[in-house]
């Protein structure tokens, strides 16, 4: 039994530090690098490449709404062409950082918004998918679990890993708790490890009203911006190496 742990990651620009980058980089297998839109700047990008390459951690892509004032959570309605050209600029621009680098770009995730939004809307999800086409052939597309990002990857021939969330509570009906309401985010790290040992070993995830659903992931998410992030990260890898589940980057196990 395999799993990917992703981190989103080199989400500083400017001024601005965000995140905990050094300290979580040796705890995960997948880095989702900002990319100028959402986060991130030329600088950070190239630094979180090199340093995703020292650790042997998958290098990919993390491209968002270019709304650096919302950090890429706000819902903009943009035409399909529009996406698909957004993204295919920002997965070239990384993928450039990795290949100076004398790395290959993986996988590539969705930010924020445009992420949930590619999980509900079929239209949405193909412009995504064809922009991730378009940048180069075979890199991992990363989406949420029983969304429509997964056809929308069939149809352009792109693996595809279902994602699931170590430090994020479910709604019964598969979806994200909202950021808002109340227990959407988990901090506690027992917790959090807790809910991804049951994800990886069980294939179900205990929901917000306490139904179990069904859940079946080839990676987890850990967000670089949750409150003891790198704790989160700890425990999440120590619970699941114990439990003899092997901890590789999704490149390694996934086809491509």
């Amino acid at each position: 039994m395999a799993i990917d742990l992703n981190c989103d990651m080199g989400e500083s620009f400017g001024a601005y530090a965000l995140g905990a980058d050094e300290a979580l980089m040796p705890l995960v297998t997948s880095a989702n690098i900002a990319c100028g839109y959402h986060a991130g700047d030329p600088m950070v990008m190239d630094r979180t490449v090199r340093l995703a390459l020292r650790y042997g951690v998958g290098i990919g892509a993390h491209p968002g709404f270019p709304d650096l004032m919302g950090f890429g959570r706000r819902a903009m309605h943009l035409r399909p062409e529009e996406i698909e050209n957004y993204v295919l600029y920002q997965v070239g621009a990384l993928a450039a950082f990795a290949h100076a680098a004398g790395a290959e770009l993986t996988h590539v995730k969705p930010h924020g918004a445009l992420y949930n939004m590619a999980a509900r809307d079929p239209e949405i999800a193909r412009a995504v998918a064809r922009g991730v086409a378009r940048a180069g052939p075979r890199r991992i597309l990363v989406g949420l679990a029983n969304s429509a990002l997964i056809q929308a990857a069939a149809e352009v021939g792109l693996p595809f890993a279902r994602e699931g969330f170590a430090d994020r509570a479910y709604e019964p009906n598969g979806t994200l708790r909202p950021r808002h309401l109340p227990g959407a985010v988990l901090t506690d790290p027992e917790r959090a490890a807790e809910q991804a040992l049951q994800i990886v070993r069980e294939g179900r995830v205990t929901a917000s009203n306490g139904e179990s659903i069904p859940l079946v992931v080839d990676t987890l998410c850990i967000h670089g911006d949750t409150p003891g992030a790198v704790e989160i990260a700890r425990a999440v890898r120590q619970h699941l190496e114990r439990a003899g589940v092997d901890v590789l980057p999704m490149g390694k196990f996934l086809g491509r």
